[in-house]
């Protein structure tokens, strides 16, 4: 066998596995289990490896889906359910938001609000996912709202999500009203103090906090939700207390669903939901393993990401 192509873009790697398979040119991915997996893209490149008598067939398919668009590319989220449009180069999308959107426990006729939207993956991945749902996605930055929008239309959502340019701390009146049944958001990581200052401006824009800071995002998801509704973030485990911090005293019902990289390894990611209006104690849930000892992806966790299942809180 040979390679063919080396990327530690888990969306990519799917994306060019599944429209390969339909050339009937079978890809291997190798380096899976060195990844280090964390909910965003891995540290180390993993390698695409083609037959030798495919490998001129797929480096040339490779070229030309590149040379079709080099601003963008078209990915498969949801076992191919959705195509997705987004950049290139700089920030792109993972696993964070699919897995945000399966812990919205929407309904038909429910009204949803994605705080941070970027291109729109958690916003269509609900919509979806939950038929009947409707969704307003809030995004900063008008390149990425440009995207998200093309992806609603190019999924046939465009009727019922809707997405907004705009800051969180000064949002458009369409949003500002609030009264949403559910509120979610994956906020930057890092505030900027803590975060390398090599990082490009695309990737920064995602994962370093800008005017908003942390208490600003939960602020804010929790004066857009209606009494007894949801809010539910997914952030880094490092920053539960802050997170929690922030919540106290201003809503109940609160849990916390650890995101476990292996079934030995400490949770990197955690989803939490908050509910104001309700008594309901502190609750931490067992969470979900997602990889298998072997690297690949565990039954809960391919059950969301392929299927479109949800997470039950």
């Amino acid at each position: 066998m040979r390679e063919f192509l080396r990327t530690n873009d888990p969306v990519r790697i799917s994306w060019l596995t599944a429209v390969l398979a339909e050339r009937e040119i079978e890809v291997v991915v190798l380096d899976t289990h060195m990844s280090i997996l964390e909910g965003q893209v891995g540290a180390i490149p993993r390698r695409l490896m083609v037959l030798d008598e495919d490998f001129d067939a797929a480096v040339d398919f490779v070229q030309a889906a590149e040379a079709e668009n080099e601003e963008d590319t078209a990915d498969m989220l949801l076992g191919g359910r959705l195509r997705f449009h987004q950049p290139a180069a700089g920030y792109r999308v993972a696993i964070d938001p699919i897995f945000l959107a399966a812990a919205i426990p929407a309904e038909a006729g429910a009204r949803v609000l994605d705080v941070g939207t970027g291109a729109g993956a958690a916003a269509i991945c609900l919509a979806a996912r939950v038929e009947g749902a409707r969704v307003v996605g809030l995004e900063l930055a008008e390149d990425w709202v440009d995207f998200a929008r093309r992806n609603a239309a190019e999924n046939d959502l465009d009727g019922r999500v809707t997405f907004y340019q705009g800051d969180l701390l000064a949002p458009p009146q369409a949003v500002a009203r609030g009264g949403f049944d559910h509120v979610m958001a994956n906020p930057p990581h890092l505030p900027a103090t803590r975060a390398d200052p090599r990082t490009g401006p695309g990737k920064a824009r995602a994962h370093i906090e800008g005017g908003a800071s942390l208490a600003d995002w939960i602020d804010f998801c929790l004066r857009m939700v209606a009494p007894k509704g949801t809010v539910t973030m997914i952030h880094r485990a490092d920053r539960l207390d802050e997170i929690l911090g922030h919540l106290w005293g201003r809503a109940g019902g609160m849990v916390v669903y650890p995101l476990w990289p292996k079934a030995e390894q400490a949770p990197k990611r955690i989803i939490v939901r908050a509910r104001p209006g309700i008594a309901a104690p502190f609750r931490l849930d067992p969470g979900m393993v997602l990889h298998r000892d072997d690297g690949g992806y565990a039954a809960a966790a391919e059950s969301v990401l392929t299927d479109a299942g949800p997470i039950v809180l």
